[in-house]
């Protein structure tokens, strides 16, 4: 049995933790899990933390196994080394899968085999990792960030080890909904297409301008993709995210689609749509929409990362004065450890540059180097508020090598696929070395777990992505797969390679519109007081509303605005349940998606 959460979080450590099982268990559901956060990134730009779900899948097997079999008890270290490795391997889209990989490939054509992209993505994920280690003892021990992952993550254990029944009601909970969510998605694969609801199919208006004269004749809600889609997958996700976000995004697709588009489509600037189109518009007017929501995304998210990154430094020196806990010298990492996985990382992710996508040495040692830098960043960012700013820092990276070697895409990309990849899986990383610190568990066997979770989830969760996404050209960009980080990616690549050429006609002035607003709903959001700041829209939620279809965002409003009622209503409920309630509803539809992509290739 494990030993228990002691006052001392660096006492009581087992030497059983690092087990056999506990490695394989956790390389295991993280190759399970990781296509989720690949089917998910794909959809709407985000991934899921697996860190609950799988502490909450090893228990119950584990606890079942023991009943038929009599295997040793399931300890609670030993489950934390199982999470560790599982959220490595979940966490792996970090390193490129949903934004960078893809974008080079509609830019250039380049399309990676599988050992060749499963190489990449471990060699990016590794560099994170000697990252997280670098930084481990300055942001967890003596600045003592609170990484509200972590810490949700540890008491979550701390609840299910302590009380059997709870472990057992939660588990319930998020099998029932990953088997109702799954469900839903191969019925609407196999059998039916699940309608979605929306107004009456005539509701709408004359069409205009330029529109008028090629045709159309009248612009309905529904071309405009105002209906409600079906998909519990993003009810789940709207559940995470919450109400004021979820309301930014409902904003953001009024004024994007209810008015931006007709706009455009009405003066000549967005692609009149054909008939091939269908009953939905989204692939003829996201090519105009995604500028200004790419714009104001990233100036929003640069006022807000620059702003908090000078809060951060001020709060460094303030902590440097706190209690600084005692570690045992054999479970720290040994420097000489850490400088020679320094060099052999630095050297692989070199290699691996230069090698596979031809880019130029010099190049290659700044992006490792400048990983580090942005780590420090990323790693205090997200230790405060839970929230990497891996968008923004994805731009200061893509602006830097834009700079050093204009007009390369590839350089552009891969380069600051390294940098930006890196950094964020560094503070995903963080925050698991953050559930270890709190439950006693040895750094050094959880930074081993780590690794061999990113060899899973680099194996898996390439493999996900070639067999989702066999032909990124005509697949992505689409209203079935909207790949807002790819659209994002690409289009900052696209101004640095072909310069103000690559913008369609009609939208630098869009663009400097939104400009002006991001950078005001930037500084808003991070100068208000915590009340005053929720009547303000999110500008990285309200910005993403440009780049996916407008019915994500209403579903994902209404995912916000049940668990909003759900907290006011029931909040015992919401606090035990909600979360592996909406892990469910993710994980089900995700791994259901990826099997019907299996099923219709073995068809094919």
């Amino acid at each position: 049995m494990a030993d228990p959460i002691q006052s001392d979080p660096v006492s009581g450590v087992s030497p059983a933790q690092f087990t056999r099982r506990a490695v394989l268990t956790g390389m295991t559901l993280g190759a399970l899990l990781v296509p989720c956060n690949v089917y998910s990134g794909l959809k709407i730009g985000w991934s899921f933390n697996m860190s609950i779900a799988a502490a909450l899948l090893s228990l119950g097997f584990w606890r079942m196994m023991r009943r038929a079999f009599g295997t040793d008890d399931w300890g609670m270290l030993e489950n934390n080394i199982n999470q560790t490795s599982a959220s490595s391997a979940a966490s792996i889209v970090s390193a490129g899968l949903v934004a960078p990989i893809p974008a080079l490939t509609l830019l250039t054509g380049e399309q990676l085999t599988w050992a060749v992209l499963a190489f990449w993505t471990f060699c990016v994920s590794l560099i994170g990792v000697m990252v997280a280690l670098g930084l481990r003892r300055q942001m967890l021990i003596e600045e003592q960030l609170p990484f509200p992952a972590g810490m949700a993550t540890a008491e979550v254990m701390r609840d299910i080890h302590d009380h059997g029944q709870e472990a057992l009601a939660r588990l319930r909970i998020l099998l029932l909904a990953s088997l109702v969510s799954g469900g839903a998605k191969l019925v609407d694969g196999f059998v039916m297409k699940i309608p979605k609801p929306g107004f009456p199919q005539g509701w709408g208006w004359s069409a205009a301008g330029a529109l008028k004269t090629t045709g159309v004749s009248k612009v309905t809600f529904k071309q405009l993709g105002f209906v409600i889609d079906p998909s519990l997958l993003m009810i789940g996700f709207g559940s995470i995210v919450g109400i004021r976000v979820g309301a930014s995004l409902l904003l953001g697709a009024l004024l994007a689609w209810g008015l931006l588009g007709p706009w455009a489509l009405t003066q000549g600037w967005a692609e009149t749509p054909s008939d091939e189109a269908g009953p939905f518009w989204f692939g003829s007017l996201v090519k105009w929409l995604l500028w200004p929501g790419v714009t104001l995304m990233v100036t929003a998210s640069l006022t807000s990362f620059w702003l908090l990154y000078g809060k951060k430094l001020k709060l460094k020196s303030r902590r440097l004065f706190q209690f600084k806990p005692r570690e045992s010298a054999a479970d720290e990492i040994p420097a000489k450890g850490f400088v020679l996985g320094f060099i052999a990382t630095l050297a692989l992710g070199v290699i691996a540059q230069v090698v596979i996508f031809d880019i130029a040495f010099w190049i290659a040692v700044l992006a490792v180097l400048f990983s580090y830098l942005l780590a420090v960043v990323a790693g205090r960012v997200s230790g405060e508020t839970g929230i990497p700013p891996i968008g923004a820092l994805g731009k200061v990276t893509q602006l830097t090598f834009g700079l050093l070697s204009p007009g390369n895409a590839t350089a552009n990309l891969m380069a600051a696929n390294v940098t930006g990849g890196a950094a964020g899986q560094c503070s995903d990383l963080l925050h698991d070395l953050k559930t270890g610190w709190v439950l006693g568990a040895s750094p050094r066997l959880q930074s081993l777990a780590q690794v061999f979770g990113i060899l899973a989830g680099s194996l898996a969760g390439t493999a996900a992505y070639l067999v989702l996404i066999p032909d990124p050209q005509s697949m992505l960009l689409t209203r079935e797969w909207p790949a807002p980080a790819v659209v994002t990616w690409k289009a900052v690549a696209e101004v640095f390679q072909d310069g103000l050429a690559a913008l369609p006609e009609g939208s630098a002035p869009a663009m400097g519109v939104a400009a002006v607003l991001g950078i005001a709903l930037g500084w808003v959001e991070k100068k208000c007081a915590e009340r005053g700041r929720v009547v303000f829209p999110s500008p990285a939620s309200f910005g993403l509303a440009f780049i996916i279809p407008a019915w994500i965002s209403i579903t994902l409003f209404l995912g916000g605005a049940m668990a909003w009622a759900l907290e006011r209503r029931v909040p015992d409920w919401h606090r035990r349940f909600l979360m592996v309630l909406a892990a469910g509803l993710v994980a089900g539809e995700s791994l259901a998606g990826v099997l019907h992509a299996l099923i219709r290739m073995a068809l094919e």
